[in-house]
């Protein structure tokens, strides 16, 4: 009976620890974050219906920073190992880019509470599971890739490949909806005798299972709620409505005197529609209700004027640069770009 009470006590402990540490990057964003600017007066063009708030052009960032994290250790995994992925290098860049951006919001109108929990939800749950899986490639994955010695096996390979694609998914569609599932067959269809296959059989399969059995579950929430809406509003001028018409994902709604207000795609598929625009000399006036935005850059440079956040992407060897900008000024910036070492890595819509 006292070994069971030192073992329930032992256990409380480390799930008060455990909620501590989880808790403890939430509440330093919450009292040392906070931003000292005043929002700017703009009157909107388009109907208040369409408006989305300001500042969740800041906010949208952190979740991409999940898929960008993804898309790191899909680079370092696809010649090194799982362990040569900086976790917690990972993690702490979620929760710096967070207190920057959330110093920043108050320019924008602050953060509404529904985009606030969200963010701290899947920032908790992301440190959690990049934790959980750190502390397992830190420890027996590395002891398996040692005895594995240089040769790759290839559940190795395969792991990388599905890293990859996922990466690659989750630019445009939810977390949610990826086949772990399938990715748990392939694991098991080409998995080796020797060692090393077992062991990331055996790891790779636990963990697969594990996020498909929480997909599941964030799928039904998601279908109970309603999905966020997959398009918004934009003038633009600089083309005439057929012009307009024949870029993807975009319908016409009606010609005014600010210009042409259109329905657009939102996620990575924005990015290249006004990659497009710019090429075509189309100008943006007002996005959403809104007339700032926030645009995400590549150089081989630590710093860039205007930036508001950098940081090291692992396994490229260059450098991220959260840079906001008018929308009225967002295309001619493109253009600039094209003759600098500047790349265009995303535009966050809200």
């Amino acid at each position: 009976m006292t070994l069971l009470w030192r073992l329930t006590k032992l256990l409380a402990l480390l799930l008060v620890l455990v909620a501590i540490g989880l808790s403890a990057p939430v509440v330093y964003v919450e009292t040392m974050c906070r931003g000292t600017g005043m929002p700017q007066p703009y009157d909107a063009l388009i109907d208040p219906a369409h408006h989305r708030p300001e500042s969740r052009t800041l906010m949208t960032y952190p979740e991409w920073h999940i898929v960008h994290a993804y898309e790191d250790y899909a680079k370092v995994v696809r010649s090194g190992d799982p362990h040569d992925y900086g976790f917690l290098r990972g993690i702490g860049g979620f929760w710096s880019s967070l207190c920057a951006l959330s110093q920043r919001a108050a320019d924008h109108g602050d953060i509404d509470g529904s985009t606030k929990q969200m963010v701290y939800v899947i920032g908790v749950s992301f440190t959690a599971e990049l934790a959980l899986k750190g502390a397992y490639e830190e420890t027996l994955g590395r002891l398996f890739a040692t005895l594995r010695g240089p040769q790759r096996a290839p559940l190795d390979d395969l792991s990388a490949k599905q890293s990859a694609a996922y990466a690659t998914f989750l630019q445009q569609v939810p977390w949610y909806k990826w086949p772990f599932r399938e990715d748990i067959t392939d694991l098991n269809t080409n998995a080796s005798p020797v060692l090393r296959d077992r062991e990331r059989r055996l790891a790779l399969g636990l963990e697969y299972r594990a996020k498909a059995a929480y997909a599941d579950v964030i799928a039904q929430a998601v279908a109970e709620v309603g999905q966020d809406q997959l398009t918004l509003r934009m003038i633009v001028t600089g083309a005439n409505t057929q012009q307009l018409s024949g870029y993807k994902g975009v319908r016409v709604v009606k010609e005014r005197p600010e210009g042409v207000e259109i329905d657009a795609p939102r996620y990575r598929a924005l990015t290249h529609l006004i990659q497009q625009m710019a090429a075509d000399q189309v100008t943006l006036v007002e996005i959403a209700g809104n007339d700032d935005i926030l645009f995400t850059a590549l150089s081989a440079r630590q710093s860039e004027p205007g930036a508001l956040y950098s940081r090291a992407r692992q396994g490229f060897g260059d450098y991220r640069h959260l840079i906001p900008v008018k929308v009225r000024d967002l295309v001619a910036r493109l253009r600039q770009m094209e003759s600098s070492d500047l790349t265009l890595e995303h535009i966050h819509d809200y």
